[in-house]
Order: C-alpha cells, then sequence, then structure tokens
C-alpha cells in the first residue's frame, strides 16, 4: 500500500502539509509530494480538500485456498543429526493434522540422509518429501528457499511449521516474503479453528506483557516459526509406516549466491537448557557472579544444568547460552529452581511449563511465589549450602546402605 498524489487535482494549498504528524509531506513547484518519512497513516487523504491524495493499494497475490491442504512441517537437520525442535513439530504437527483430517508431511532437504526420513515416520509423519542435492548438504538461504518454494507453490500445503532455530529464522521470512504470505514468528501455542480451518497462532506480544492470537485468512500457506522447548516432543512409534518421496531438485553451484566457505564449532561446550530435565537458575538477587558458583555446584548434585536471567546475563555475570526467558529458552524441565529470581513475565514466559518449579527469594512478595509449587523465603546463601549438605548426607547414607 502506498500513498499517492493526484498532481492534476493538487491545487497547492498545504492544508496536507499542515496535518501530517510525520513531516511527510513537502510542497514542490507549488505540488505535494510525499516523503520517504511516510507511515500511510492516511490522515491527509481525509483533509485533503479537493481530494488529491489517495492510498494506492498494491496488487496483491489471491489465492483460492480451498485448493491448499495438509500440514507440511520443516525437518530440519544439521551434519545428519535431526533437531529437536522437528521432533516437537512433528507432535504439534500431528495434533493439528488429526483435527483437521489431512495428512502430515515432513520436509527433510540435505545430502546423504535418507536414514532421517524413516525415523520422520515413526514420530508421526504419514509422508516424508526428501529433497536431496550436493548444494543442500550444507544450509544456505538461497537452495532452501527455491527448493521449497518450489514445492509449496506446486503441492499447496495449508500450514507450515518451522522450528524458530538460527536457520528457521532465516529461512521462515524468506519463504513467506517469496510465496506472498504471513508468518507469525516465535509462536508458543498453536490451535486450529476448526470452522474456518484457520491456525491460531500465539506468541508474546509488547514485551510479553500479554498473547496475542494471529490468524492469516486470506493466504497460504499459514506459516508460524515455533519456539524450540514450548511443545512436546513426538512419541516414537517403532511399528508406524508411511511414504517417503525422493526427489533431485535441479540445483546448481551457481543458483547458491552465498556460499559457505567453511564452518567453526565453537569450542566450549553450549549448555542444552532446553533437553536438560532439571535446571538451577539464578537471578540478579545472587547480588554477584560468584552466587553461580553456588549454583553450579547444587547443579551438578542434583545432575542438572545451570540457568540464569536476562538480568544476569546482562550484566555480565554468565553467558548467554544460560538464559532462560523470552529472550532466551523456552525450557519445560522436571524440576527448575529459581534462586534470587523475582519473577519478571519476560523470564516466567520461557519456564512457567515446567513440572515442579521451588522458588527461592528473600521478597516473600516476588511474583515468582504465585507459580511456584514450593517457596522458600529466604537468603539463597543460607538456603543452598543447606541444601548441598543434605544432598551430600543422602549419598552417604546410600553408599552405607
Amino acid at each position: 500500500m502506498a500513498v499517492k498524489v493526484i498532481e492534476e487535482k493538487c491545487i497547492g494549498c498545504e492544508v496536507c502539509v499542515s496535518v501530517c504528524p510525520f513531516d511527510a509531506i513537502e510542497m514542490v513547484d507549488g505540488k505535494a509530494h510525499i516523503t520517504d518519512k511516510c507511515t500511510m497513516c492516511g490522515a491527509c487523504v481525509e483533509e485533503c480538500p479537493v481530494g488529491a491524495i489517495e492510498k494506492e493499494e498494491e496488487n496483491k497475490r489471491k489465492v483460492n485456498i480451498e485448493e491448499y491442504e495438509g500440514v507440511w512441517v520443516f525437518a530440519e537437520q544439521r551434519e545428519g543429526n535431526l533437531m529437536n525442535v522437528s521432533i516437537e513439530l512433528l507432535g504439534e504437527g500431528r495434533k493439528i493434522a488429526d483435527k483437521l483430517n489431512t495428512e502430515l508431511t515432513a520436509i527433510l532437504l540435505g545430502n546423504n540422509v535418507k536414514n532421517l526420513a524413516d525415523r520422520l515416520i515413526k514420530y508421526g509423519a504419514d509422508k516424508v518429501i526428501y529433497a536431496e542435492s550436493p548444494q543442500l548438504d550444507v544450509y544456505t538461504t538461497d537452495g532452501y528457499t527455491r527448493v521449497i518454494c518450489d514445492l509449496i507453490n506446486e503441492r499447496k500445503p495449508e500450514i507450515m511449521l518451522i522450528g524458530a532455530t538460527n536457520i528457521g529464522r532465516d529461512l521462515g521470512p524468506r519463504i513467506s516474503a517469496r510465496i506472498h504470505t504471513g508468518l507469525t514468528a516465535d509462536c508458543t501455542r498453536l490451535d486450529v479453528d476448526l470452522e474456518n480451518r484457520r491456525l491460531m497462532q500465539t506468541r508474546p506480544a509488547f514485551g510479553g506483557n500479554l498473547m496475542a492470537t494471529i490468524i492469516c485468512p486470506n493466504h497460504r500457506p499459514q506459516m508460524s516459526t515455533v519456539r524450540p522447548g514450548v511443545m512436546e516432543k513426538a512419541k516414537y512409534n517403532e511399528t508406524r509406516e508411511g511414504v517417503v518421496e525422493v526427489i533431485n531438485p535441479d540445483l546448481k553451484e551457481e543458483d547458491i549466491t552465498a556460499k559457505v566457505i567453511d564452518y567453526v564449532k565453537e569450542k566450549r561446550s553450549q549448555v542444552k537448557l532446553e533437553d536438560a530435565s532439571i535446571i538451577v537458575s539464578g537471578g540478579r538477587g545472587l547480588g554477584n557472579p560468584e552466587g553461580f558458583k553456588l549454583l553450579k555446584e547444587l547443579a551438578d548434585k542434583l545432575g542438572g544444568v545451570v540457568g540464569a536471567s536476562r538480568a544476569t546475563v546482562d550484566a555480565g555475570w554468565i553467558d548467554q547460552s544460560h538464559q532462560v526467558g523470552q529472550t532466551g529458552k523456552t525450557v519445560r524441565p522436571n524440576l527448575y529452581i529459581a534462586c534470587g529470581i523475582s519473577g519478571a513475565i519476560q523470564h516466567l514466559a520461557g519456564m512457567q511449563e515446567s513440572k515442579c518449579i521451588v522458588a527461592i527469594n528473600k521478597d516473600k512478595d516476588a511474583p515468582i511465589f504465585k507459580i511456584a509449587d514450593y517457596g522458600i523465603v529466604g537468603d539463597v546463601y543460607e538456603i543452598l549450602p543447606e541444601l548441598i549438605k543434605g544432598l551430600e548426607n543422602i549419598d552417604e547414607l546410600m553408599e552405607n546402605a
């Protein structure tokens, strides 16, 4: 959409200049001229006394949504290893496909990874479309976008789900722009309106202060990227059978404009928060970065990992890979111990699905206690040493038993 001046009608009265709240209109040779400051608010259109300004609709790609059917999941793999978020999306995609009484298809791209196709079937896919090419061996935006867009244009799925990983956040917007459809990013919940087969895509909005449910009524496919860790993984069924279709896309080296010359794995071990069953997390209430040493000691005793709030990461107390929350990782461990974390809504958005939450905080009115299963009001530096000591005593008793 754009705002346009019809020069033949413009009388140079400058009314539009005075009403524009963004100073986006200037007079050139006695005629109004719209600059790049324009936000298309329409104030000038309404106030022009001679109707010399109008909003011009761009040519929109119209689709017959009744031609689109089926749920697709992008099965992300790296170096032949299926990403956990792909399994989570298969579980969610299976529920949606069953509600819509349609087929669930996994889209697998790569080179010499056909062995993953059978696993995708066992995890709930009715069909796997496996695109194999040397040009798909390593992820590139050009290669993956072209193959998936060609498949979408040819086969017309009504829903496409992609994990909100580094790859998914690059791939999803490129696909949606190429095929002229919408994309809801970083979804934390999905459902369907059975009356009109619309995908109900829920994500945090306004800094996590509310949840927005978004629909895409006029374009297909309906596309979402989904945060890793928020959906339950699909169950593996060894007896499940399905169809695997292998295609060989016509991709040449010159089709890839941005080439991967080399990639270097990070030497430090990444914290796998999404896979952890026990997380001991620290917030600003620790007072200083030394507090994380105590958390690490407790986490090691429990066989868990250390998490953190954004405030501690921003303060430089701990690496960003430990961050839990809306701008960090979304987790759902069996046990989440929140130490010195007040419970800002942005943090709660990333951990409130934990099966058991234990909160330790000196402030008895801290919001974290409202969602905690167990709460301890007190000083972290007094309580954690006692917990660690108690665990040591348990170890001794087990050894002597």
